[in-house]
């Protein structure tokens, strides 16, 4: 069984930092490129970044470009998200997902929760002064 598990959200001020995780079981984790997506409250799934199976290719939305860093360890079967520089707009529940489909340049920015296979139970990241 397929599990997802999103950890290291909270409240934070502005201008601040997380580190989110997302340990992975139940499938060949290195295998497969990973995405961070979020929702925010009354709003659509955004999608964040995506890594790919290598940890050799990673993408970013233009909104948290610069800002948000997408990592993986592949040994422990789990998916990180340093976000630096955190604004108000950043508030949302944060999930880490497996896409259906990935290739370097693939466009997300259009995706909903039917174009990932996996995802978790999502992490709650606050960002309010």
């Amino acid at each position: 069984e397929v599990h997802l598990v999103e950890s290291g959200g909270g409240l934070v001020q502005p201008g601040g930092s997380l580190r989110l995780s997302c340990a992975a079981s139940g499938f060949f984790f290195g295998n497969y490129a990973m995405t961070w997506i979020r929702q925010a409250p009354g709003k659509g799934l955004e999608w964040v970044s995506v890594i790919n199976d290598r940890d050799t290719s990673t993408d970013y939305a233009d909104s948290v470009k610069g800002r948000f860093t997408i990592s993986r360890d592949n040994a422990k079967n789990t998916l990180y998200l340093q976000m630096n520089g955190l604004k108000p707009e950043d508030t949302a529940v944060y999930y880490c997902a497996k896409p259906r489909y990935y290739s370097i340049g693939y466009d997300y920015t259009a995706a909903t929760f039917s174009d990932f296979t996996y995802w978790g139970q999502g992490t709650q990241v606050t960002v309010s002064s």
